[in-house]
């Protein structure tokens, strides 16, 4: 009986151990990251926050503008759904206000983009995969983080901007690429004529988890990103455009290999894939002058891989269409 009374302390006495060291981690946790204060509103933040031409000199000498503009706040998407200023300034909780986290411009904007994870964790995990990430981590402060493509104070919800947005955001940094871009067969569509259905950056590059061309497997498996618009035969048939691309890729020598070696984990290949010979972020019309795939120029395109190639050469490429009685009739017959 004593032995089962001993045991029943000791347990008590381990149970109530266990809540102490509890309550403790959770006072430290509040202490270490304190909540905003309830009902703090943001006339309050704006109070000051609101007169113009606030600054504060950073210890790099650059200039930081404080002055929060009500009006764009209240028509962004955070504040027209009544999200308060301290929901994300959650260390500011008196006056006056905590040390700024960073001594310039930038890595101050570096010190705020984790705030984003607290109500888009999902989106946030996404972009630890990216290159961007990847440059962050490797010490790059130039790399873009949230605020750099979203904004901070005046982030809009995707349905009220144009899709041409996307490439014109990706300038800011890759300006020398959009002014390729914008001048090919996509980029002239859809920032030209605001043509939804062409590509933007993100739909091949991805959105928040972004992949670029150095990234394992990218090169190799980008047939299937061309493939997302080339095999929808809805989208193609508004432009008169051949279906068949992946298909008779995929059934040639350059294809067949390319995919096989798709399967393999940490493959590269030296076979061509589409933007091999249509070109990256210039990609050209077939009529276009200064298209790689033109009949006058597909040669030079094949002598890329193939120096030695004589000049009947790229006579032998059937341009994705499949052989028939009117179409190649030859190759038809004779495959027949």
């Amino acid at each position: 009986m004593r032995a089962k009374r001993r045991f029943a302390l000791m347990i008590g006495a381990i149970g109530v151990l266990l809540i102490s060291l509890t309550l403790a981690a959770g006072v430290a946790s509040a202490q270490n990251n304190p909540p905003p204060e309830p009902g703090v509103a943001n006339e309050t933040c704006l109070g000051c926050h609101g007169a113009p031409d606030q600054t504060i000199t950073l210890p790099s000498g650059e200039v930081l503008y404080l002055t929060v503009d009500e009006e764009v706040y209240n028509n962004s998407i955070h504040g027209s759904k009544g999200y308060a200023c301290v929901q994300c300034h959650t260390d500011i909780t008196a006056y006056p206000h905590p040390p700024l986290a960073g001594r310039t411009l930038r890595e101050i904007t570096v010190s705020m983009y984790q705030t984003c994870a607290r109500c888009h964790s999902g989106v946030y995990e996404q972009t630890q995969d990216s290159v961007h990430a990847q440059a962050l981590e490797a010490g790059n402060l130039n790399a873009a983080v949230c605020s750099d493509c979203h904004g901070a104070h005046n982030i809009k919800s995707f349905s009220e901007q144009p899709r041409s947005a996307i490439p014109q955001t990706c300038e800011r940094c890759h300006s020398a690429i959009y002014d390729i871009y914008k001048d090919s067969v996509h980029g002239a569509a859809l920032i030209g004529e605001g043509n939804p259905d062409t590509p933007s950056c993100t739909d091949c590059h991805g959105v928040h988890s972004i992949r670029g061309p150095l990234d394992p497997g990218f090169h190799l498996k980008s047939p299937n990103i061309c493939a997302k618009c080339h095999t929808d035969e809805q989208l193609m048939s508004k432009y008169g455009l051949n279906t068949n691309v992946l298909n008779s890729y995929i059934s040639d020598f350059h294809g067949v290999t390319v995919m096989f070696e798709a399967e393999i984990p940490g493959q590269e290949t030296n076979k061509p894939v589409c933007v091999d010979c249509h070109g990256v972020h210039d990609i050209a019309t077939t009529d276009d002058p200064e298209s790689k795939v033109i009949k006058q120029n597909l040669l030079a395109t094949c002598r890329k891989c193939h120096p030695d190639a004589t000049e009947n050469f790229s006579s032998a490429w059937l341009g994705h269409y499949q052989p028939s009685p009117t179409k190649y009739p030859i190759i038809y017959y004779v495959t027949l």
